[in-house]
This record gives structure tokens, sequence and C-alpha cells, in this order.
């Protein structure tokens, strides 16, 4: 099933701490905020690849699009927003892939290098070489206090430890990649450990509010790990189903006992949404809380699945604790807790969880933010409660 999207929609994203949507378009790029729901911010002045916020601050990292006239996306332009002001300009070698930001450190996501900056003065801290990486397959914490970054492992790690204060491996020849993970400390600039992940190419990687948790999913999407930071301890495995999917988006709650998923599946036919969800496989879960990830299909169907805890409170003494050496992982079936329907099937999306409320956000590629309230004691279905357009009127005109 091809991708429904909206030709003049090139970029959205939410911020780090999904309160507002940055979206590029072929005129420029615009600023919403989450709830209440209402555009802040909008300037046309050309079109823009990428456009990433800095948690609710005035601080925007613009880089251009391919193929429009006047813009390039081999350039990065800091902007203040209050003040209508350039903060810097820099150009780079080749195209910017991806930007990704905490309040001390930029990163700046190329398809061989890495480059990170100092957010305070922009100055280059170090550049990371890696193997070819077109998908900008990376997570930055968005703490700035745990500041890692995430990204897949240039070369294959005989063992999951690295020693304190070694530098970064060198990039393998080869571009075959594997399912291991590099975690860089942006603070002291040295590797902070290597996880062997999966065994199939990494997918997508997400980092949560504090830090202390990694989420991985590989090429093949069946299986979700999440791992603490930067232990590199498996904390939970989530089978998310037997049929391959690559995972599009994937983000923790801010206080990580939810984590949402979007993946495209490759079921050529519609199924219900108790079909869309297998059994699975749980490690742990959080003190006085609940294990429970989103998976949206192409059939437009999203479910959340609740997973019954395994550990007592005096286990597990804080968000981001691990089992025991000694304590086995336990097999457990998974059932469906809530599922939630898409208005359109085939649109690529991006999925957050409410910080306040027991909401589940959506993103789709044809321009429009969904809503969906949870029952968490009750789970079925949810409810779709506002649709919104993030386009302007004319825009949504001309496509």
């Amino acid at each position: 099933m091809a991708e429904r999207v909206n030709s003049n929609m090139l970029f959205a994203n939410f911020n780090q701490d999904f309160t507002c949507i940055s979206v590029g378009t072929r005129k420029g790029y615009s600023i919403t905020n989450c709830d209440p729901f209402g555009r802040v911010y909008t300037k046309n002045d050309g079109a823009r690849g990428i456009v990433e916020m800095l948690f609710c601050t005035s601080l925007i990292a613009l880089v251009g699009a391919a193929d429009h006239p006047h813009s390039s996306p081999r350039k990065l332009q800091i902007v203040n927003t209050k003040r209508q002001s350039m903060i810097c300009e820099l150009l780079f070698p080749s195209s910017i892939l991806a930007v990704k930001l905490n309040r001390k450190t930029l990163v700046i996501v190329l398809e061989v290098e890495i480059y990170i900056y100092d957010i305070s003065n922009m100055r280059l801290m170090h550049v990371i070489e890696t193997t070819p990486n077109p998908d900008a397959i990376v997570a930055l914490s968005p703490s700035s206090e745990n500041s890692y970054l995430a990204y897949p492992s240039p070369v294959p790690s005989p063992n999951t430890q690295t020693q304190p204060g070694a530098q970064p491996a060198a990039p393998s020849t080869s571009t075959q990649q594997t399912g291991d993970v590099l975690l860089f400390s942006t603070r002291s600039l040295t590797v902070a450990n290597v996880i062997q992940a999966h065994k199939a190419p990494i997918s997508f990687l997400s980092i949560n509010s504090t830090g202390t948790l990694l989420a991985t999913a590989s090429d093949k999407g069946t299986v979700i790990r999440v791992w603490s930071i930067p232990g590199a301890e498996k904390l939970y495995q989530f089978r998310r189903g037997t049929r391959e999917a690559r995972i599009h988006s994937m983000n923790f709650n801010l206080v990580s006992t939810l984590l949402a998923q979007k993946g495209a599946t490759a079921l050529k036919t519609p199924s219900s949404p108790s079909e869309s969800v297998d059994s699975g496989d749980g490690t742990q879960g959080l003190e006085g809380g609940y294990d429970a990830y989103v998976d949206n299909k192409k059939n437009g169907s999203v479910s959340l699945r609740r997973r019954s805890l395994h550990l007592t409170k005096n286990i597990t003494s804080s968000v981001g604790g691990y089992l025991p050496n000694t304590l086995t992982e336990m097999w457990e079936p998974s059932r469906d807790f809530a599922f939630l329907r898409l208005p359109t099937s085939g649109a690529r999306c991006a999925v957050a969880l409410s910080g306040t409320m027991p909401q589940v956000m959506v993103i789709s590629s044809e321009g429009y933010f969904y809503l969906y309230s949870i029952d968490l004691e009750n789970g079925g279905e949810c409810s779709l409660m506002k649709q919104y357009s993030l386009l302007d009127s004319s825009d949504e005109a001309n496509d």
C-alpha cells in the first residue's frame, strides 16, 4: 500500500515534551500547540525539510528542502522566533538528515557523520564517523543531565561492555549493519556502552525524558526491547507480532510507564484489532504502573497492550530500575488492552502520549492531528476526541 501524504507538508514532529508540533511545508514552517490545539507561530520564508524545536522555547532549528529553489538541505539555521533573529547558520558537506536537541547539546546527523555542538555557544565539540545511515536512525536524550546519543553501532562488538573512557570505535569499511546500538555520552564525549540489541539491523531508537531508558526496534519489527541507560540491562521485551513490520515512530510518555509505537505491517489484507496483536513476553513492570505500548497497523488501527506486574513494589524502587541478575525472563501471554482506529489507512504517522491526560496523539503525513482518549481502567476501543488540520486552508487547496 502506498503511503498517503500531503504533498505540501515536508516535515512534522513533536517537541521533546510532546506539547507542541513543528511543521515544515513548501512555503515555510509553523508551530502548533497541542493542548489547547492552536497555531502559535507561522513564517513563510521558503521550503523547510526539517523544523525542530527546543522544548517550548523560541529557539528553532531549520533545514532547507531538497529540490526546492533557494533552499538547501545542507544548510542549518538556528533562529529565535521571539526576537525574529538568526542565531547562526552552518553549511555541511552533505544533506542534513536529522537534527536533535536538548538544553545543552545540538546533534546534526548526516549519512556518514554525526556532529555534536555545545548549544550555548554553537562550538563544535565532536564529530562521529558512522556507517551509512540514510534513515538517520539516532536518538538523543531530552535530558541534558543524562545526555546520551544512541545510534547503530558501526562495527559488531564481541561484548556489550565498553571500558570507561574508551573512544568511539572506527567505522567499519563494510556497509553491512548490525543489530548493535552504541551509547555515546555527549557530556564526556566517550562511548558509554555498546548494546547487543537485536540480530537484525536497527530500524528505530527512542530515549525517555530522563535519559534512563532506551527502546530499540529492528528491521523485522517483531520485538521491541527496552534497556537501561547507561548500564545496558534489558528491562522489558515486547513481542508486537510475528509478521515483520517497519517501525516509523516510537515514544515514551513523560513518566516512562507507556511506550507508543507506530509501524507499517506487511499484511496485505486488513485484520481486526484483536488479530493485530500476538502473544508477548515481558521482564518487569514499573513500580505502581503498567507496561503497554501502542501498535499502529497500516489497516488504520492502533492497539494498546497492558501487562500485569510480575514484581512487587519492594523489588522496583524507581522508574528505570532493573531486575536482579538472578531473576530470569518470564513469558506472559498478552491481550489487547485497548485499540483505536485511524480515520484513513496508509498514512505515515508519528505517535506520542500526552503528559497530562490518558490520551494518544497522532500526526499524520496527510496533514492531520488526531487526539484519542484511553480508558486505562477498562480498555476497549479508544475514542477519537478531536481531529484538526495542521496546514493552512491554502496548502490543502493546492494539494
